[in-house]
């Protein structure tokens, strides 16, 4: 009894899930979850490839699979949120965590994008908060070093300034 009750719940909760994501019922092919991926990256990083995602298919080829098929191809393609505010929250997201690393490619893409030095810096103050002070001081330190290479690279300016309109 306990055994049918608990497969009439299964069943009515994935009904209940295709019914408020009925995008998931769609069933894409992994091709195009990665295609999607891959145009994300590629608006991000001015036209180019992910380093990082590109070592990883060498080594890790299933890692980079599910890397961009689901979180790039699912969950960053997803419209609910522009791409400047997915970028500061996960500089955000990745400064409080301690990932520096992270937080950089993110903050890169953010400065690509238009977000502004300044921005990020105000993110890092918003860190000290939930995370603590060797959080965010790690992460200033990581950004100062990505401003700097930005700056010499770009002829002492300033990286990232807001585009004068959004897409």
């Amino acid at each position: 009894m306990f055994q049918q009750f608990g497969s009439n719940v299964a069943t009515a909760a994935a009904v209940s899930f295709l019914g408020l994501f009925p995008e998931a019922a769609l069933a894409q092919t992994l091709e195009e979850r990665r295609e999607r991926g891959s145009a994300v990256i590629r608006s991000l990083n001015n036209g180019m490839t992910q380093p990082t995602l590109e070592g990883m298919r060498r080594e890790f080829p299933f890692l980079a699979e599910a890397t961009e098929a689901y979180a790039l191809g699912d969950v960053w393609s997803r419209t609910g949120l522009d791409n400047r505010t997915r970028q500061l929250a996960a500089v955000a997201a990745f400064a409080a965590i301690g990932e520096t690393a992270f937080m950089r490619v993110h903050a890169g893409y953010a400065l690509n994008i238009g977000v502004s030095e300044e921005e990020l810096k105000e993110v890092i103050y918003m860190v000290t908060v939930p995370a603590g002070f060797p959080k965010a001081i790690a992460a200033s330190q990581v950004l100062s070093n990505l401003f700097r290479e930005r700056r010499e690279a770009n002829g002492g300016e300033p990286a990232g300034e807001r585009p004068t309109t959004q897409p």
